[in-house]
């Protein structure tokens, strides 16, 4: 949990402060208009004054002057309601783009992080952060800071006009401010540690609710609504909890605790005309003047406190979505500049690599994939596959060993280059909202229309695309669910044929498909195949029989190595499963074994 203490939001509170740079000028002109307004709201109770001890008392009732105190009156609440009203779209309009950029900072840093954050990181906690954080913060900017300004100035204002009307009753006026400070302070230190429990709570709450969404399916096979169900209540109750310690502190130190202190300062206002009345006459003016000052003097305090539960789920919402920020689980880091991918002939090198820095899940790894041939990677779940892929996709950082990309280390292209020369297809494809056309086309504009058929027609993906609303054109909604795992696979191989990788990586990528369009697409991954280097990895062996090179991992070491042929021959790990495969019982023993 985030640190509460008052350095702490003070650092938080200056790193906020910093996105205003951009909107110096006009945050200037905003804070000139909003000096003219409380000047404004200043001079108000001295006419008053005015009127009351030099017309009305004395009943001195002339007409010019009269004439010219009232439309000085009339005029200034004119000018004050227009000023007012521009202050107030100028701070608005601030707060709505700093936090545009805010939003733009988050998504942006979430896009750079490795999946090493995603792995430890509920993606329902990602998105509060992003969204309920930064909206919290908007209403800071939005609302919290330019009352805490407004009201900083009018007090400041006030005072300044007390001392004017009269230095002894001002002096005792003071008294108020260290009561006013202490109930602020004990406010923002109990307040604190709410917020950051109730902000955890809701992020918790996204996270369950996103991790059930994405699991309806088996929760609903497995019968699961209750028990997800009361998981959710429990995370609920403790929100609930958070809430209500929150608005007891509220309902005490806010309101009621500020009209108590309004009400000392009203009678010791009082009592100081009553008692100075027995030597001297009392400036009935004076003493208007001094209690209108009061009740205007409180209001921007109560107005104060009022927005200070917004800036204190402000301050913890910003030092949630700051800790993002700051997340140093960054994708690995690949050269800005460096060479261009020609062949694709991958290499790796001894390479080790450890998830969680205590075990190697790959051990001493090392094999050469040349431009044309196909390497397979077989062995059981847990054995390392999926871990070779993600290091030459870049996903993770590898510690030991070397990963060679036509002779040259892979960390000295840049991170374009990779992407763009690594064509990859998973097991259960990504497909994103929008039309058939844009997501094989991933908005590259140097893919043209002819060659997003030309890819379709390579895969054969084209006759059911044909048959769709609109061809290519046809609507896509969330993960291409409306389409069947055979057409969303189709749709991901053309993907990858359109932007002409000279590397190849399938992970599984016939798994989900049925025989008769797994045929179809053996014979397009074997056009595929031809002159680019294919990494491949199959848990039925029947679809990588052809390799020109075959890895057998198991425990993350590369235990044999060969083709189809010379692994059978061998009568070891690869011939044991390859046995269990084609429901074969002859030597069940040697299985087992």
């Amino acid at each position: 949990m985030e640190n509460n203490s008052s350095s702490e939001q003070r650092r938080v509170l200056i790193r906020l402060l910093a996105y205003t740079k951009p909107h110096v000028k006009t945050i200037v002109l905003a804070f000139t208009l909003l000096l003219i307004a409380t000047v404004g709201d200043i001079l108000g109770p001295i006419l008053g004054s005015i009127f009351i001890d030099d017309y009305l008392r004395p009943r001195n009732i002339v007409f010019e002057p009269l004439l010219i105190l009232g439309a000085t009156y009339m005029g200034i609440q004119i000018i004050n309601v227009l000023v007012s009203y521009f202050q107030l779209l100028k701070f608005q309009e601030i707060a709505l783009k700093i936090i545009q950029a805010m939003r733009v900072d988050v998504f942006a840093k979430v896009q750079s992080l490795g999946l090493r954050y995603f792995d430890k990181t509920p993606a329902g906690s990602i998105v509060s952060r992003v969204t309920n954080d930064t909206e919290a913060i908007k209403e800071m900017f939005v609302t919290v800071l330019v009352t805490f300004i407004q009201s900083g100035f009018l007090m400041g204002g006030i005072l300044i006009a007390m001392f004017v009307l009269n230095v002894k009753l001002a002096l005792f006026c003071l008294l108020i401010l260290p009561v006013l400070y202490f109930i602020i302070r004990s406010y923002r230190r109990l307040s604190s540690k709410f917020y950051h429990d109730m902000r955890e709570r809701l992020s918790q709450l996204n996270a369950k609710l996103s991790e059930s969404i994405q699991g309806m399916g088996v929760i609903q096979v497995f019968r699961q609504e209750k028990r997800l169900r009361k998981e959710f209540e429990d995370i609920n109750e403790k929100h609930f909890f958070a809430g209500m310690k929150n608005i007891r502190v509220d309902g005490l130190l806010l309101r009621p605790a500020i009209d108590l202190v309004y009400i000392g300062a009203l009678i010791l206002v009082l009592s100081f005309f009553g008692i100075t009345s027995f030597d001297s006459p009392v400036e009935i003016g004076v003493l208007y003047a001094f209690i209108n000052y009061l009740d205007r003097f409180f209001e921007p305090v109560n107005n104060l406190m009022a927005r200070l539960s917004l800036y204190q789920q402000a301050i913890v919402a910003a030092s949630r979505v700051f800790t993002l920020l700051d997340e140093e689980e960054l994708a690995p880091q690949q050269a800005l500049t460096g060479g261009k991918i020609t062949n694709g002939q991958i290499e790796f090198k001894n390479v080790s690599f450890s998830y969680d820095g205590k075990r190697d899940v790959l051990k001493n790894i090392s094999f050469v994939a040349r431009p044309g041939e196909t390497v397979a990677l077989v062995g059981h779940t847990g054995s390392g596959k999926s871990s070779i892929i993600n290091l030459m996709m870049r996903f993770y950082e590898f510690e030991r060993g070397e990963i060679l990309i036509d002779g040259k280390s892979i960390r000295s292209y840049p991170q374009d280059e990779l992407r763009a020369k690594i064509g990859l297809v998973l097991q259960d494809p990504f497909l994103f909202y929008g039309t058939i056309k844009e997501n094989i086309r991933l908005h590259n504009g140097e893919i043209t229309e002819e060659e997003i058929v030309e890819a379709a027609e390579f895969v054969q993906a084209h006759h059911f695309i044909e048959k769709l609303d609109n061809g290519f054109e046809h609507q896509v909604v969330e993960r291409g669910s409306t389409l069947s795992s055979g057409q969303r696979q189709l749709i991901a191989f053309a993907r990858t044929i359109a932007a002409n990788p000279k590397v190849l990586v399938l992970d599984e990528a016939t798994a989900n498909i049925d025989t008769e369009t797994e045929e179809a697409i053996q014979i397009a991954l074997a056009r595929m195949r031809e002159g680019r280097t294919t990494i491949a990895i199959a848990h039925r062996l029947s679809t990588i029989q052809d390799a020109n090179l075959i890895l057998v991992l198991h425990h993350g070491e590369i235990v044999e190595r060969g083709t189809h042929q010379e692994l059978l021959a061998k009568k070891g790990l690869y011939h044991k499963m390859y046995l269990l495969q084609n429901g074969v019982t002859e030597k069940l023993e040697d299985v087992v074994g």
